[in-house]
């Protein structure tokens, strides 16, 4: 493993180093779960490991949500140890919560004597009589591995419980679909507080057998697309929003070794995957995961042909086929009856990478199991090959007049209306009509009355086309750290643009 700061760590010495922080925690950390506040790096990695060598559970805090949350997931989980580094910390202007004890100083502790008994271990010790010693040897295949918390971009963030069956199970899938060995690279950008980042960049190469190399901001294309062409990354994982980014401003040579991009989080417009395969000559593979489900439900693969033996495996607007061992069903979303093929319904699913709960929310679990099926929240449908299309999520529809309103289908248009520059559509009650469409968009050269104008002389149903008093042009959409749209946020600044619209209109009212 290496990362952007120009550490480098052979798997050897990634076990060594593992060793010794998994001493450190059996010594120092008190509770079951370990708070973990670092971003994508070695320095993060190795402290996921060490835990789990050391019979902790690994809980990765967000720091993108805020003080507030991440004092919430601490006291969820009973977390009174928080592994974390003093650069980190005054590099993203973060204070150190209760209970933080830095790397540095770990580092600093540890003697010459404890890192000689640590690399003759990892040397000269048999993999069972290290599994006979430490922690992560003693748990079984359901027992919880780790605590991830949901982005919370509809809600208050959940604590998702992941077994190691869940996670290695789905590991092993991804292992089936997307060949790789010593010889390739991850490209680890994701955060590990989230679900991808955490099975896939630090999980899935250690198990699959490959390097990885990490950077802590996805955003920072040169800087990605340096560490991809200095250590020849051959598979990386982002966002279609990271991937506009680097269409911008990274160099063709910067991705001339990738195999592999798989992207996810949010729907891929075609005009980016054709744009991104001009440049670096790679095709983007759109996936569907959850964090619940440890996290990936679907890929397009790139297929396999073999002289007359052809396997399709992507088709243009789908999210692929199921991994090995899931499955994928619509069904009614009030009845639960299945649907057949090429019908829409709310997705259900189902697998050994199925969670285990949610942390203390019983009724919550309870809601989201039905069955030993996981109810997505997303609606879509399967066609007669098995491939899997997403329409839209149950919470992201308006009820107008009696009819529902995808939002989705709705930014599909709009997004062709506004050269693919970024927008969303959200609703917000209604006296009338029991809801409206709100509109936020982007694109700086095209005014809402020309985009509502447009909309109007689209094939759209004239009750899902918003009002022109409902259309905002704004500089730029909230994200969540993980690359998704931060939807809470955006029904916060939707608000605060009505409240400020409202104060202009009742001062030209205001008699002179």
């Amino acid at each position: 493993m290496a990362d952007s700061t120009g550490r480098e760590l052979t798997s050897g010495r990634a076990l060594t180093a593992s060793l010794l922080v998994a001493d450190w925690m059996r010594k120092n950390a008190t509770g079951e779960m370990l708070g973990i506040l670092l971003p994508s790096s070695v320095g993060g990695a190795l402290a996921n490991t060490g835990a789990i060598l050391g019979g902790k559970v690994p809980v990765n805090l967000n720091f993108t949500a805020g003080a507030a949350a991440m004092a919430s997931a601490i006291e969820q989980c009973n977390i009174t140890t928080v592994v974390t580094s003093k650069v980190f910390l005054q590099k993203a202007k973060l204070t150190g919560p209760e209970g933080a004890v830095y790397l540095e100083d770990i580092l600093a502790s540890i003697g010459s004597r404890q890192r000689f008994a640590a690399l003759f271990k990892a040397r000269c010790w048999p993999a069972r009589t290290l599994l006979r010693h430490y922690g992560g040897g003693k748990a079984a295949p359901d027992s919880l591995a780790t605590v991830i918390f949901s982005s919370g971009s509809t809600g208050e963030p959940k604590g998702v419980m992941l077994s190691h069956y869940n996670i290695i199970s789905n590991i092993e899938a991804m292992a089936q679909v997307f060949s790789v060995d010593a010889s390739d690279r991850v490209v680890g950008v994701l955060p590990f507080f989230h679900s991808f980042g955490f099975t896939v960049t630090i999980w899935f190469p250690m198990l699959a057998g490959c390097g990885v190399v990490y950077h802590p901001n996805p955003m920072e294309a040169a800087e990605v697309g340096n560490l991809t062409a200095k250590y020849r990354g051959t598979f990386l994982l982002s966002t279609p929003t990271f991937c506009g980014t680097y269409i911008r401003k990274c160099e063709k040579t910067d991705f001339a070794s990738l195999r592999f991009v798989l992207v996810g989080a949010e729907p891929l417009r075609q005009s980016t995957a054709t744009a991104f395969e001009d440049k670096f000559g790679v095709t983007l593979l759109e996936g569907y995961g959850c964090t619940e489900m440890a996290p990936v439900l679907t890929v397009n693969t790139p297929g396999f042909a073999k002289g007359k033996e052809i396997q399709i495996g992507k088709k243009r607007g789908t999210v692929g086929l199921p991994l090995p061992g899931i499955i994928v069903q619509p069904v009614h979303p009030e009845t639960f009856a299945p649907l057949g093929a090429n019908v829409e319904g709310l997705l259900l699913a189902k697998g050994p990478n199925r969670m285990m709960g949610y942390l203390g929310r019983p009724e919550q679990t309870a809601m989201a199991i039905r069955d030993g099926w996981y109810v997505t929240g997303d609606m879509g449908s399967v066609d007669d090959h098995g491939f899997v299309r997403i329409t839209g999520r149950v919470s992201r529809f308006s009820k107008i007049g009696g009819e529902m309103v995808p939002h989705m289908l709705v930014e599909q248009e709009i997004l062709g209306l506004t050269s693919d520059y970024a927008c969303v559509v959200t609703g917000i009650p209604d006296e009338h009509k029991g809801e409206r469409l709100v509109v936020l968009y982007t694109n700086p050269d095209v005014t809402p009355s020309e985009l509502w104008r447009r909309l109007c002389n689209t094939e759209l149903p004239r009750l899902w086309i918003p009002k022109r008093d409902d259309i905002h042009q704004v500089d730029a959409l909230p994200l969540l750290g993980t690359g998704k749209l931060d939807l809470r946020e955006v029904a916060n600044r939707v608000v605060a643009i009505r409240k400020r619209l409202a104060v202009a209109v009742s001062a030209t009212e205001r008699p002179q």
